[in-house]
């Protein structure tokens, strides 16, 4: 038996030689296998997701603060289940407590004052009406009863659901619509069988209220998340990214071919901000519920934000294209180049220099004395880039027509040896417009930052501040 249990198969090869076979293994070694390796895989996938989840808590802690804030809050709601007194004072509909805790607790305070507000009044409309109308289908009589609660319930709600349609009220009062459509029809379907209408809308509203007012408390009093301050920082973020590309761009399109000194995430920052316009809505929307919080009023102009980030946004267009002309330095002229890379660089450091000072005027809540400074030199390099230009256009001429090639073929003549075709020369004249066209649109974001410092109320800068930065201005000119 040793014997036929140890024997082999084997086969001969091309070349004469032989192989071994490997028996083939048994239907409970192929599961087995089969077993390990799903296991394996489980693992590696329980342990990326750790690592993910670590890597989340670690770069954005107030996540997780969120979420002990919501266990809190859930955590003291759920007493009045409990314990005796607390369940025996609101009744059986403790769970609405509990129900509202869940759906309105949101990760700012205004997300969360917006739902607690829309919830408490959308519920309170709801049950008052659905009393009234209990109240005259009741004195109506049974035959006319069911018709009366029916045709309110097709009304209101047809008209509460027309109204989420209107801008204005989906922007600010869709959650509470939607609420006042439901408790509407529950209590009017409720109280056609229940005897004790009054009662069970006060034990409803009631838990209701307590739920809400706890998520207010816990969101506002334990390390708050601000709608207005994450808006505040997120358009200042854009406005120093829309700096770092547009420095990026120009800086890698008049570089050589080998040089890859330029940061492509820098470059291509820009995109956060054509990325950004939904979420800036919503923090907008919200940011109108908080009350006064730091540096920010009750009434902050948060409109004014979202036109500041569509200026932004303007600028970030022309930034893209300017990433679609980098693609095809390589087939501009090298002579034109080099007689436009000052220019432009001048033009895009003025352009980034008064759009980080934009961001430090918002960041500092102060109005800078600098700014008319910056924007005159940036309109003189403007104006310079454009003379230079004409002048270069002025030596675009056309070549006669070749007995050999009947084509008619535009050059540019810069000396009697130095002839280039257009081919070369539109990708840098290109280039050239869109930053002017950038300079040009970022007056449009100073004009609305200007609006916002007068309403905002923005500060004077202190004289020592102003003495500070001339002479760091003098030291830079210096050197």
């Amino acid at each position: 038996m040793n014997a036929i249990n140890s024997a082999e198969w084997r086969i001969r090869m091309a070349d004469g030689s032989f192989e071994n076979l490997a028996p083939e293994s048994s239907l409970v070694t192929r599961m087995y296998l089969s077993f390990e390796r799903f296991l394996k895989n489980l693992i590696l996938i329980v342990r990326r997701f750790l690592e993910k989840s670590w890597n989340i808590g670690k770069n954005e802690p107030r996540k997780v603060i969120h979420c002990l804030k919501v266990g809190i809050a859930l955590s003291v709601v759920s007493l009045f289940y409990y314990m005796r007194p607390l369940y025996n004072g609101v009744g059986g509909t403790a769970m609405w407590a509990v129900m509202t805790v869940v759906v309105v607790f949101e990760y700012t305070v205004g997300a969360t004052l917006y739902k607690c507000l829309n919830r408490a009044t959308g519920t309170f409309c709801a049950g008052f009406l659905a009393i009234g109308i209990h109240w005259i289908a009741n004195q109506s009589g049974k035959r006319f009863e069911p018709i009366i609660m029916g045709v309110s319930i097709f009304i209101l709600a047809s008209a509460a659901t027309f109204t989420r349609f209107i801008p204005a009220v989906k922007a600010r009062f869709d959650y509470g619509t939607m609420i006042f459509i439901l408790t509407f029809t529950l209590v009017s379907i409720s109280g056609y069988r229940v005897a004790n209408l009054l009662n069970m809308a006060h034990e409803r509203v009631s838990t209701i209220i307590i739920g809400a007012s706890l998520c207010v408390i816990t969101s506002i009093l334990i390390f708050p998340i601000w709608a207005g301050e994450e808006l505040h920082k997120l358009v200042i973020s854009n406005l120093e990214k829309l700096a770092e590309s547009l420095d990026c761009c120009v800086a890698e399109f008049f570089s050589d071919s080998e040089d890859t000194t330029t940061n492509p995430k820098k470059m291509l920052a820009f995109k956060c901000v054509l990325n950004s316009k939904a979420s800036e809505e919503t923090m907008a929307n919200f940011a109108r519920w908080e009350p006064a919080h730091g540096l920010f009023n009750f009434q902050h102009p948060w409109g004014k934000y979202l036109k500041i980030s569509a200026s932004m946004r303007s600028c970030a267009c022309c930034i893209e294209a300017l990433t679609s002309c980098i693609n095809q330095k390589d087939q501009a002229s090298e002579l034109l180049k080099n007689q436009l890379t000052n220019t432009c660089q001048q033009v895009s450091s003025s352009t980034s220099e008064i759009l980080k000072e934009l961001a430090l005027n918002m960041k500092t809540m102060r109005k800078s004395s600098r700014m008319d400074m910056l924007i005159q030199e940036k309109n003189n390099a403007i104006q310079e880039l454009e003379t230079l230009m004409e002048q270069l256009s002025g030596l675009l001429i056309i070549q006669p027509k070749n007995v050999k090639d009947d084509q008619e073929k535009p050059v540019i003549r810069t000396s009697s040896t130095n002839v280039i075709p257009l081919v070369e020369i539109i990708p840098t004249a290109t280039f050239s417009s869109l930053v002017i066209e950038i300079a040009t649109r970022i007056e449009g974001v100073v004009d609305v930052v200007e609006e916002l410092s007068k309403l905002a109320k923005f500060k004077l800068e202190d004289a020592d501040m102003i003495i500070k930065q001339n002479k760091a201005v003098i030291k830079n000119i210096i050197n």
